[in-house]
């Protein structure tokens, strides 16, 4: 499974692609909102960082919008993928802007049935949303599990990048399922290699050797 990271954040990005863990990252409005940068500044920043794809989104709603966004958008660098709805129109654009040789993110997934739509517009990445699915008290992890046999059955090049994560057991939940990528917040990603077991017999490791009274080195 391929790690992206969700956010703006550029500071945590370096830190994170610098222990080798990511390979791509996810941005949309609201994180660069949050951010509080430039939206072109901060993505030309996060590509020059990040070897994998960034996907910057589009605020248009509307076809030509999304067309005239994304023209400008892609030239930031070279790893850019477009990000565009799971609208009609946004299904268009995303035919449009792969046959002109784009990666596209449809984003805001929330059923099979529009997955299965956006992969036959030629997306690169469907994004099925988990935990905003979780919240209707639909199983999010259900509905990754369809997209995947659906996929599956026709053969869809369509990465699935399983977004709106929570939790680590969404994140292993979504492997076991056979998604392409999670797209995690920082602490999520930083919370996988967390186990009190592991802490414990590290103690214990570190409280003998330092009985031996021995260094290395």
């Amino acid at each position: 499974m391929k790690f992206f990271v969700d956010t703006a954040e550029v500071d945590e990005i370096r830190e994170l692609n610098a222990l080798g863990l990511l390979d791509g990252v996810t941005t949309n409005p609201s994180l660069i909102m949050k951010s509080g940068r430039d939206i072109m500044e901060a993505t030309r920043e996060i590509c020059a960082i990040v070897d994998g794809p960034v996907s910057a989104e589009v605020t248009a709603v509307d076809f030509d919008g999304m067309m005239g966004e994304a023209e400008i958008l892609s030239k930031i660098a070279d790893n850019i993928c477009i990000k565009v709805p799971l609208t009609f129109d946004g299904l268009k654009a995303c035919k449009a802007l792969t046959s002109a040789g784009h990666k596209v993110n449809v984003t805001l997934c929330f059923s099979a049935n529009q997955a299965l739509l956006a992969a036959k517009a030629g997306a690169t990445f469907i994004s099925p949303f988990i935990g905003r699915l979780d919240d209707m008290a639909i199983d999010g992890m259900e509905v990754i599990a369809e997209i995947r046999k659906i996929y599956d059955n026709y053969g869809y090049a369509t990465e699935i990048l399983a977004a709106s994560i929570r939790t680590v057991n969404h994140v292993k939940e979504a492997a076991l399922i056979g998604a392409d990528v999670a797209t995690v917040p920082p602490a999520t990603l930083r919370a996988l290699v967390k186990h009190p077991l592991t802490d414990k017999g590290l103690d214990a490791f570190l409280a003998d050797w330092q009985k031996t009274g021995q260094r290395i080195g």
